[in-house]
């Protein structure tokens, strides 16, 4: 697995950044962007102050935020060297968590396999869309005898823990 730091970390890579709030920013920082984001790097990892997450550049950096983060608040987040992994990678280190009452899908690096199913970075965006569509749309449905609710979590629970398309899970049911 690739080692990441302050010279490699912003090229193609997904992060779980957490949030800190009580890291006071040095005014000398290491690195300033274009877009006004802050970088501090140490030997365990790297802060960065910004007002923006998600896609960054050509990254996918997450922040782990104690409160409903909104864009365009300015945050703190810190990240360790080794919790950076690379986006093109075909390495299976991403899983999918589902939350079935808030119907939200979040992705999540794990680079130990205790969790039940690993998939790649495309693999997982991939199945995180269909997921989110099987959500919001309720026509696909239709052509089951299970009720709506039941139908997704069953469908949704094999297709994060399985390597099988949703049309073959899909299949199984109808």
């Amino acid at each position: 697995m690739k080692t990441y730091n302050q010279s490699n970390f912003f090229k193609y890579t997904f992060c779980e950044f957490t949030q800190v709030d009580d890291f006071l920013f040095p005014e000398k920082t290491n690195y300033k962007s274009k877009s006004e984001s802050s970088y501090f790097y140490t030997e365990e990892g790297v802060y960065r102050k910004s007002n923006h997450w998600g896609r960054v550049a050509n990254c996918r950096w997450k922040l782990i935020a104690e409160e409903k983060y909104k864009n365009q608040t300015t945050v703190i987040g810190f990240a360790k060297w080794a919790n950076f992994f690379p986006l093109n990678s075909k390495e299976k280190i991403f899983f999918i968590e589902v939350n079935f009452d808030n119907k939200t899908t979040e992705i999540k690096s794990n680079h130990k396999t205790s969790t039940p199913h690993l998939f790649s970075f495309p693999e997982a965006i991939k199945r995180k869309k269909e997921i989110t569509h099987l959500f919001k749309e309720t026509k696909w449905a239709n052509y089951f005898e299970m009720e709506v609710a039941e139908l997704r979590c069953a469908i949704i629970s094999e297709y994060i823990h399985s390597d099988k398309t949703l049309q073959q899970i899909k299949k199984e049911y109808s």
